[in-house]
Order: C-alpha cells, then sequence, then structure tokens
C-alpha cells in the first residue's frame, strides 16, 4: 500500500455547505473504498489548511482516480504529499551513497 496525506481547503461551494462536511466526510470513505483505498483518518483543522486525511491506496493511479473523482464535485481543492513509514525510511536511507 502507498500512503498518503491529504491536505484540503474548501472551495467557495464547499464553504457555503460546511454543514454538510461530516455527511461528505462518510461518502468520501465510499468513494474511496470503490478504489481501493482505505481512510486512515480524516481530520478538520485550523490554519492554512481546513481537512487533512491520511490514507493507503493500493497504487498510485488508484489514488489519482480517487483524488480527481474528489476534486470533480467542487467541494474541495487538495494538495497531496507521498508519505513513507519509518522502515519505508529506513531502506531509503540505506540506499543512500
Amino acid at each position: 500500500m502507498v500512503a498518503y496525506v491529504v491536505l484540503a481547503n474548501f472551495t467557495d461551494q464547499g464553504i457555503r455547505n460546511a454543514k454538510e462536511s461530516p455527511k461528505r466526510a462518510d461518502a468520501f470513505k465510499a468513494m474511496a473504498k470503490t478504489f481501493g483505498v482505505r481512510v486512515r483518518e480524516i481530520l478538520w483543522t485550523q490554519g492554512r489548511y481546513d481537512i487533512v486525511t491520511i490514507v493507503d491506496a493500493p497504487d498510485e493511479l488508484s489514488f489519482m482516480s480517487l483524488t480527481l473523482s474528489l476534486g470533480a464535485l467542487g467541494n474541495v481543492r487538495t494538495e497531496s504529499l507521498r508519505a513513507y513509514s519509518a522502515d519505508e525510511m529506513t531502506k531509503a536511507v540505506g540506499n543512500m551513497l
């Protein structure tokens, strides 16, 4: 599985319908399952980003399809970060020259 941190900001449409955000989060979890993506956590935040989500995807294309589908709904704009576990990082630094 490939881990990602997804940083999201409400669009104008999304903030107008902020009361529906918890329901939209449930819908996102269901959508993610159709792509084989597991949603570990969804957190609403204060500061630069409105929502932080952590997901595990079976591959990069599944994740890309999910985020494009999410963006097409028009409620959030996202920025995604590939995340590495401690084991993955240990392997990466072990390969350093």
